[in-house]
């Protein structure tokens, strides 16, 4: 018999692809995951920071911050299953085209699946509070 198929393998993947896309700035590719109606909150105290909701708002919104990088990457580091939601630990690391200086920092995003499709997508600077939001425990640190 085969291996048993983890829990939202196809959708981690999907997740896995968008940051992809998202690095090679196809906005297209990063969204063709998400439900027509998305939801798409980040923190205030980002720039851009607030809600967003709709595929084209979401897009329009990460087109036009994905528009300001000169170079750099989101890149997940690990992912976790919590239910219905992938939670990506993010390494950000860009060079925005009117700055000479890096920035660098970690994020965690967690994308709530339903029907295979992302209906919403948080982003969190405090990891406590993204698994705490996500119903998720905290990983064992020892």
């Amino acid at each position: 018999m085969g291996k048993p198929t983890p829990p939202l393998a196809a959708e981690t993947a999907a997740v896995a692809e968008a940051y992809a896309a998202l690095n090679r700035n196809d906005i297209s590719g990063f969204v063709k995951d998400f439900d027509p109606q998305i939801v798409r909150t980040e923190p205030v105290e980002l720039a851009g920071g607030g809600s967003y909701h709709g595929i084209e708002a979401v897009k329009a919104h990460v087109a036009h911050h994905r528009g300001n990088w000169a170079e750099g990457s989101c890149e997940p580091q690990r992912f976790m299953v919590a239910g219905d939601k992938v939670i990506a630990f993010v390494h950000v690391r860009v060079r925005l085209k009117h700055e000479s200086e890096w920035r660098e920092g970690h994020t965690v995003d967690v994308y709530t699946f339903h029907n295979g499709k992302a209906v919403e997508f948080r982003t969190f600077v405090d990891e406590r509070e993204a698994l705490a939001w996500a119903g998720a425990d905290a990983p064992d640190t020892h």
